[in-house]
């Protein structure tokens, strides 16, 4: 690290009673569940009987224009837990308490605490669900018999937390993201969330919490969703490589270039204008005239801008991914504003519905599918769609035809060796794409239906004979 940081041991006493402690805006919601609640009361009663034992590590940010306020940057569900555990306490076990010095200890945390319960501010759902949620399980598991004094003395004396604290915010994140590279159970999207943060520009710092509430709208098994199955995979397989699971050790490919650092070279330039012309043109006074608002122009393979950019851009992807993925499994002949032919609509209609698609064989081939249509759509738009459809789904169900055991090595082996990402990313027009050869297949190459009279049944093997590419 550039500079020194403060490191401390706390008791739960001790950190409850620190003062100036508080939530940034930018941190995520509240996402701890009753589950979690449970296994925190079952780790006390476990270890109650070490002299000692450790809730994990908090990093706190010491605010440089106000250095009594400490901005917690990692460990805001374990305190807010701990606040409730504790508050909860002295609300319902404070009176009929035995030993005095345990009410003492309690009566000076209840200032404390309400000064900073009153101070943070809580306007996600989520967090208002689960702190409600679980206020309330922490009420029913400190008001049982078995709830002994013992365990608020173990809680409050016993149990501890190691706290890191740092005055440059960038340093605070960048020693979160460190910290948990070395192996704590973070997600990948959470590891870019700690790195794109610290990569805003000292300009930018107000837009923090607006950029980053988007992100933090959406469940966390949304975004894992996102990246692993969309964005990871079409930017490998564009790129040729590999892409069959998404861990922290692939989160570099979505790190690019920081605008207002990287050197003026050649590459970066239209980066560079874009994202000033797009700032430049929803800022001016013309725009509360006329209403309009222009979106960056973001692209599935482009490189990244680092900072306020990443937020956007899993923003957008977000929304497209979503309306390409609920046109296909509509009813409607409409696609994203456009009729498709008879025969796509068609071929929707087939894979949202033939009775296999649930096997994991089939739900890969479908993975295929979906890819390649996001990455045309998203390079092409409209042009060409229904020509677009039925092309990839000779491309991806041609491997479900002639494959009798499907796995996840075979779907990313098949991308690699007939690379339609490849020439997707390296098309100028949709022509490049649609003009693709495919080879006609055979009841000699069907291997998912060994028997002649079962492939003549199978609606995939209908379609391709319809499309005339069975024979």
């Amino acid at each position: 690290m550039a500079q020194a940081l403060d490191k401390e041991i706390l008791t739960v006493s001790q950190l409850l009673k620190k003062p100036g402690l508080k939530i940034p805006a930018y941190q995520r919601p509240y996402k701890w569940t009753v589950s979690n609640v449970n296994q925190l009361f079952q780790d006390m009663d476990t270890h109650q009987h070490k002299t000692a034992y450790r809730f994990g590590t908090l990093v706190f940010h010491r605010d440089q224009a106000d250095a009594s306020i400490f901005n917690i940057v990692d460990g805001q569900q374990r305190t807010l837990t701990l606040v409730m555990v504790v508050w909860v306490i002295i609300q319902e076990r404070w009176i009929g308490l035995q030993r005095q010095d345990l009410a003492d200890q309690l009566d000076a945390l209840e200032a404390p605490l309400k000064t900073f319960m009153v101070e943070q501010q809580f306007e996600s759902k989520i967090s208002q669900r689960n702190l409600h949620q679980n206020a309330m399980e922490i009420k029913r598991l400190v008001c049982r018999a078995d709830f002994t004094e013992q365990h608020i003395d173990f809680l409050l004396n016993r149990c501890e937390v190691v706290t890191f604290t740092l005055k440059d915010i960038s340093e605070a994140f960048q020693f979160f993201d460190s910290q948990n590279a070395r192996g704590r159970d973070l997600a990948p999207h959470d590891l870019l969330k700690a790195y794109h943060l610290r990569e805003f520009s000292d300009q930018e710092h107000a837009l923090k919490a607006k950029t980053v509430a988007s992100w933090e709208n959406l469940q966390s098994d949304e975004l894992a969703a996102l990246f692993a199955e969309y964005l990871y995979r079409i930017r490998r397989w564009a790129l040729g490589y590999s892409a069959r699971y998404f861990g922290k050790q692939d989160v570099a490919l979505f790190k690019g270039v920081n605008i207002d650092q990287v050197a003026r070279y050649p590459y970066v330039e239209p980066l560079r204008i874009a994202h000033h012309y797009v700032d430049d043109y929803n800022s001016q006074y013309h725009r509360k005239i006329d209403g309009q608002f222009k979106p960056f122009p973001f692209h599935l393979d482009q490189m990244i801008i680092n900072g306020r950019r990443f937020f956007e851009m899993t923003a957008y992807y977000q929304q497209q991914v979503k309306a390409v993925i609920s046109a296909e499994h509509g009813s409607s002949n409409q696609f994203m504003g456009t009729e498709l032919s008879e025969q796509a609509q068609q071929i929707l209609k087939v894979l949202n519905s033939y009775s296999a698609r649930h096997r994991p064989g089939d739900k890969y081939i479908r993975v295929m599918f979906d890819c390649a249509l996001v990455f045309y759509w998203d390079k092409f738009g409209r042009a060409e769609l229904s020509r677009a459809v039925e092309k990839l789904f000779i491309w991806a169900y041609s491997l479900r035809i002639k494959q009798q055991v499907m796995q996840l090595a075979t779907m990313d082996n098949y991308v690699l060796e007939k690379n339609l990402f490849r020439r997707i990313k390296d098309a100028t027009l949709p022509s490049e794409v649609l003009n693709l050869p495919l080879a006609t297949l055979s009841d000699a190459e069907n291997k998912n239906n060994r028997r002649k009279n079962n492939a003549a049944k199978d609606p995939l093997v209908k379609l391709f004979k319809a499309m005339n590419y069975y024979e």
